[in-house]
């Protein structure tokens, strides 16, 4: 894979598919080289499936996009990688205070940090990240993967077909075809495969606009998230400030339904608004403004036949929580190795499991933001009232701050009565249950999910694992409390059935009896591996 050694540039290159008698076809193309396209080509190309990334861009993203990410897209970003480069890039964190006027009324904690192995929020703008997974992308590439970044390819034209999906690309040099096998879209909130399919995009808009500012400022100011309600600076409105790496700090101030973008992007307005903020003796270079007015909305299905939906383009929330890129990040840790053993000959009903699962994600963070949207910006003087008297309540009495909603922080969904889940055993941890994530813990020899096999494996924590034909990774928990208490609770041993990406598929209890290889055969089938 050519390339510059500029780590935030794919120029535009010719490549032969442009020059081939008929169309070339491709076992999976994505749309779109943000974060989402990014972390799903990485993901493919881990599991020897070849992938080609086509970006109407010739670069990374600019200006103020997402900059928060969570444990659980780090711990991802570790299995392709990438974790250890953004989190020396970023500015971890895991606190955050909330005023109410110019009173500071609770504090907050966002996560564990004790015991943990990534912190539990990390900021750092998207363009870095993104930077981050081109150059893992690049080395994969150099290594011999089969994977490759187009720059300036354009989809223009999309066709369904039973078996393919037919793509025309613009490039400046002009048009070409080819086929995919598998298209996965992943070209944001106004993604144009979706248009050209004419499939809906329903959903409730909010009419608030708010302006985001990325300030370059020197200040001793912690890190951690500072959410204002009817501050002194923008009274009878939100504010909100996180620091970012290289003393850059992204504001965000609520402006009303009435504001006109034009005008309130003019210099004479933003500084003032900023100064009153940061205080007049700062000294800070404003670099980069944005209005948004946000969405909750989702498609009503992300698999439509060969051409599967993840990230924005396939459901879109309100900023308040991070739910936005770090829900699409886990689309694709989802989406990748059920779309590798459908290419290596599973059923491709395997796929309907990732509309079910990602869909109920993205239930769970719409509710989760417009929850928070109608805390923040309400939209009846009755729910006004609500608020107010919550946020004065708040500041007296304990109770009333488990109220105050800044926006519910990303955390990973659980497949509760997912269509993967084998049996569970009662008396376990709740947190391991099938459908959850794998909790990572210090466990002998490292972190129990860099120990893990890839693949379907099986974890036996003090207890003997049938053979069944699978990896198994085996631990004691004598010494390891959180391992214990993760994963065993109060006593005895357990074989638990681990998915490709890391999610638990089945678990057995060894106080009730040891599965047998017929129990983790059937437990196999209904993740959909091979039995």
């Amino acid at each position: 894979m050519q390339h510059d050694e500029d780590p935030i540039r794919y120029p535009y290159r010719r490549v032969a598919d442009q020059d081939a008698s008929h169309p070339v076809r491709h076992p999976v193309v994505v749309a779109g080289a943000g974060l989402v396209g990014l972390v799903t080509a990485l993901d493919l190309a881990g599991r020897g499936v070849p992938v080609v990334v086509l970006d109407a861009g010739e670069g990374v993203s600019a200006g103020s996009r997402a900059m928060c990410f969570a444990r659980r897209s780090l711990e991802i970003l570790g299995r392709l990688g990438c974790a250890e480069a953004a989190v020396a890039a970023g500015i971890p964190w895991h606190a955050g205070r909330v005023h109410h006027g110019p009173d500071v009324i609770c504090g907050v904690e966002h996560g564990p940090e004790a015991g943990q192995r990534r912190p539990a929020f990390l900021n750092l703008p998207q363009a870095q990240l993104e930077a981050i997974l081109v150059a893992r992308l690049r080395a994969l590439a150099d290594a011999g993967a089969p994977v490759s970044l187009r720059g300036a390819n354009r989809i223009i034209a999309v066709g369904t077909h039973p078996d393919h999906v037919r793509l025309e690309v613009e490039t400046p040099e002009g048009p070409y075809s080819l086929h995919a096998d598998w298209l996965v879209a992943c070209d944001g909130a106004n993604s144009s495969v979706r248009r050209m399919m004419a499939l809906g995009f329903p959903g409730r808009g909010y009419e608030d606009a708010f302006l985001i500012a990325d300030v370059a400022m020197d200040s001793d100011a912690p890190a951690e998230r500072m959410f204002w309600f009817d501050p002194p600076f923008n009274p009878g409105r939100s504010a909100l400030l996180h620091r970012q790496p290289g003393n850059l700090w992204r504001i965000d101030l609520q402006i009303g339904a009435d504001a006109d973008a034009a005008a309130e992007l003019a210099p004479d307005r933003v500084l003032p608004r900023l100064r009153a903020m940061l205080g007049g003796q700062a000294r800070f270079t404003v670099e980069s403004l944005a209005i948004y007015r946000f969405h909750c909305r989702r498609m009503e299905r992300f698999v439509h036949g060969r051409v599967l939906f993840a990230g924005d383009a396939a459901h879109q929330v309100s900023p308040f929580g991070a739910r936005g890129a770090n829900s699409g990040i886990q689309d694709a840790d989802n989406l990748g190795w059920k779309l590798a053993a459908v290419i290596a000959g599973a059923a491709p009903e395997l796929l309907e499991s990732y509309n079910w699962e990602r869909g109920l994600a993205a239930e769970e963070n719409i509710q989760a933001a417009a929850r928070a949207s109608d805390f923040i910006t309400p939209r009846s003087d009755a729910s006004r009232a609500f608020r107010d008297a919550v946020l004065t309540l708040a500041g007296r009495h304990p109770f009333a701050r488990e109220m105050v909603n800044t926006g519910r922080m990303a955390e990973p969904c659980t497949y509760d009565d997912g269509p993967l889940n084998g049996p569970d055993a009662a008396g376990l941890p709740g947190r391991t249950r099938p459908g959850a994530a794998a909790v990572d813990v210090p466990c002998a020899g490292g972190w129990l999910l860099d120990r893990l096999p890839q693949g379907f494996a099986l974890l036996a924590i003090d207890a003997d694992a049938p053979e069944a034909g699978l990896p198994v990774l085996r631990l004691g928990s004598a010494g390891h409390g959180a391992l214990a208490a993760a994963w065993t609770g109060a006593g005895g041993g357990v074989v638990a059935l681990l998915r490709p990406d890391g999610h638990v598929a089945a678990r057995w209890h060894t106080a009730a009896g040891t599965p047998t290889p017929g129990d983790i055969a059937a437990a196999l089938a209904t993740a959909g591996g091979t039995s």
